[in-house]
């Protein structure tokens, strides 16, 4: 199979995206290189100073870029809404929905909702933020929903007795519970979209093992990861694919096709048995309505 790169990117000329977390790592790669291939890209960022600075960067390679920050605090459930209300103000489209900032291994906190710090942005505040959007992607045809996981996620349990994790939380625990998360959520958004005959699609991706931010190794290891690790330009591959490959499906899973999923060009790969567990993915789309106080509309 031929490897997909760069140069399998199509054009992107009209298309509305938004990339969650795109001031840094793989949100930042994304909206770059989606930028360069003609797309509207909103940078949908909590930190105002460090998405002002990653707009600047990308009109340096291309000072006709069409790019838009738009303020994102993904642990607060009405910025949110808010993201979400004026998004639809402005815009009667959205083509792609790119869900992939996070925080990886943090200590034990909440966020402005009560939820677990992990769970709760990674998770719960994506699935807010889809489901304030759904209509704008439903109603534009072939749209898709790429949501990014990470190979966490073949370590990870969801604590449906404890999702607070006050009686067991653990960074890295934590941490995969989320990503095992995101996945479910992909898998079940697909089910329901494809219920109800939607041309809007839902896929996840996940980038390896990559050299971004939210990667942390011990020291001395840390300071060499850039050498011995996937660049983020390289590692942002899986979700690009995922975001505009025509061959793509709805429920697929796309990461580095090399060993353990780690390195390597993008490929359709298969996830965790946990992942595809049959009612798993619907008895957490129940208990995040639940929590979030959002209960999708039957699409």
């Amino acid at each position: 199979m031929a490897k997909w790169t760069e140069d399998n990117i199509p054009r992107l000329d009209n298309r509305n995206v938004i990339v969650t977390g795109a001031n840094s790592g793989i949100g930042f790669q994304a909206a770059k290189k989606l930028a360069l291939k003609g797309a509207k890209v909103i940078m949908a960022c909590r930190n105002t100073e460090k998405a002002t600075r990653a707009v600047d960067m990308i009109l340096k390679k291309d000072k006709g870029a069409d790019l838009e920050f738009m303020h994102l605090d993904l642990s607060s459930l009405d910025s949110v809404k808010g993201f979400a209300d004026i998004y639809k103000g402005r815009y009667k489209k959205l083509d792609i929905l790119i869900n992939n900032a996070g925080v990886m291994a943090t200590p034990f906190r909440k966020t402005r909702d009560g939820f677990e710090w992990q769970f709760g942005i990674n998770h719960l505040g994506h699935f807010v933020l889809t489901g304030h959007l759904l209509e704008s992607l439903t109603s534009t045809p072939g749209s898709r929903i790429v949501t990014v996981t990470s190979i966490a996620h073949f370590k990870g349990r969801i604590h449906f007795g404890d999702l607070s994790g006050g009686s067991w939380y653990r960074r890295m625990e934590a941490y995969r519970q989320s990503k095992l998360a995101n996945l479910l959520f992909a898998y079940e958004l697909q089910k329901r979209l494809g219920l109800a005959g939607s041309s809007t699609v839902s896929v996840a991706a996940h980038p390896g093992i990559s050299a971004t931010s939210i990667v942390w190794l011990p020291f001395p290891v840390n300071k060499l990861k850039d050498l011995v690790l996937m660049s983020a330009s390289k590692g942002v591959l899986p979700v690009i694919m995922a975001a505009t490959d025509a061959g793509i499906k709805g429920g697929e899973y796309i990461g580095p096709g090399g060993i353990w999923q780690s390195f390597g060009y993008p490929a359709v790969l298969k996830s965790s048995d946990q992942s595809h567990v049959e009612g798993l993915g619907e008895k957490l789309w129940k208990i995040s309505e639940e929590m979030t106080g959002l209960k999708y509309l039957d699409y």
